[in-house]
């Protein structure tokens, strides 16, 4: 551990706080310290926020966030299309599976944003905020220590390498690859995937109403969520199959997809439009070490069975802020400070990686394998009681433990 580059700019940066990552965890993150008073520089690898097949799926538990901080409106008027409920067909059958029209907030929905929206509206509103700062083009390499203490970050942005020092706390907030968790050595318990995701879009058609929807058949998944003039699908296959899948040709693959979406063909141009997202489902055993918090998919790699990765993502940066300001205002953040974030999020981590876990294991893989699907039993009781599929709904709408912003 520790910085390898070399420094050909010699001016040294600083902060009270120093985020890895302008994703949801990072951007909110900053907000909400800037919000509070504390100097952060948030740093962002690329040199804008628009890129494809990212998740999209805003739950109500975040947006209840934005209605606290007086953002609700604001978030509301960038482009989104709102769902109420999640069904699917599991051979022949229609079954419904979550409604979420009776949860007890200011939007009982789920609001499909591109994340690049999302992202671009907690820049705009973190840009006013006197003590935020966000450099793009800057991606944190390494880690500087001193005295057994992370005291910043190497850089690599178009000017050059450079140190950013940080006079209280580093955040890795750089996802589920995160090169500064690698740096400080920390270890990663991996839970396991049975599977990937083949991402792509295929346009809607008259009639088609806004909806999460999966088909499942034997030996095939997919997942489409409306999205207005198209649907954003997920077909979902075997872990390290998509090269073969993509070696059986265009032709192939939109006949799979046409019979999955019901049409008489899939428009999808080439496969080089066709996305590989390799599903990951890990978390770290310590999310720190003396002046360093990891946070968000670089803390806890999620499946993307019920789109919570955005959502769990803005609840641990709400928990930071919540958790940290009055040490960080004290100048004097310890250890058992940031350990106490870990201990606040961990409960939410868990259970959803292990709701997560268990449907890969006894629902999705089974099918992947050939095994005919049929509907399992707890959800023939969510059609025979519709009140019931309010509890789903809850879960992946609100989650275990939602976090809620504390007053300055």
């Amino acid at each position: 551990m520790g910085a390898q580059l070399q420094v050909v700019d010699d001016s040294r940066d600083s902060a009270d706080v120093v985020i890895a990552g302008g994703g949801p965890a990072g951007l909110m993150c900053g907000y909400l310290l800037a919000r509070a008073g504390i100097d952060v520089v948030v740093l962002e690898k690329h040199a804008d926020f628009l890129r494809d097949f990212r998740g999209d799926t805003v739950h109500p538990s975040t947006m209840t966030v934005f209605d606290e901080l007086g953002l609700l409106d604001a978030f509301l008027a960038r482009p989104h299309q709102k769902v109420q409920y999640a069904e699917g067909e599991i051979g022949d059958r229609r079954v419904r599976i979550a409604d979420f029209t009776h949860l007890p907030v200011k939007c009982p929905f789920i609001a499909f944003m591109p994340q690049w929206e999302f992202l671009d509206f907690l820049a705009d509103h973190a840009k006013v905020l006197p003590a935020f700062r966000l450099l793009m083009q800057t991606d944190a390499m390494d880690l500087l220590i001193a005295n057994g203490r992370i005291t910043g970050v190497a850089v690599r942005s178009p000017e050059g390498t450079r140190e950013i020092a940080a006079r209280q706390l580093v955040i890795a907030a750089d996802g589920r690859d995160s090169r500064l968790r690698s740096r400080a050595g920390l270890e990663v318990q991996n839970l396991g995937a049975p599977m990937d995701v083949l991402w792509f879009t295929l346009p809607s058609r008259p009639g088609e109403r806004p909806a999460v929807l999966g088909r499942v058949v034997a030996g095939q998944i997919m997942v489409m969520l409306y999205r207005g003039d198209y649907w954003q699908c997920a077909l979902i296959i075997r872990k390290g199959t998509a090269d073969q899948v993509k070696r059986e040709g265009l032709p192939a693959f939109r006949a799979r997809v046409a019979a999955l979406a019901k049409r008489d063909d899939a428009e999808i141009e080439s496969l080089d439009d066709v996305r590989v997202l390799t599903v990951r489902v890990d978390r770290l055993v310590s999310w720190s070490k003396p002046g360093l918090l990891v946070i968000g998919d670089a803390a806890h790699a999620m499946s993307p069975i019920g789109g919570v990765g955005i959502n769990l993502a803005i609840q641990d940066a709400v928990a930071t802020a919540n958790l940290l300001v009055p040490a960080l205002r004290r100048g004097d953040v310890r250890e058992n400070d940031l350990d106490r974030v870990r201990e606040r999020r961990l409960l939410s981590t868990r259970v959803t990686q292990r709701v997560q876990t268990l449907i890969q294991d006894f629902a999705i893989e089974p099918v992947l394998s050939g095994v005919q699907p049929r509907v399992p039993w707890p959800i023939e009781l969510l059609q025979r009681w519709p009140w019931l599929q309010r509890l789903p709904a809850r879960f992946v709408g609100l989650g275990i433990r939602p976090e809620h912003i504390r007053p300055l």
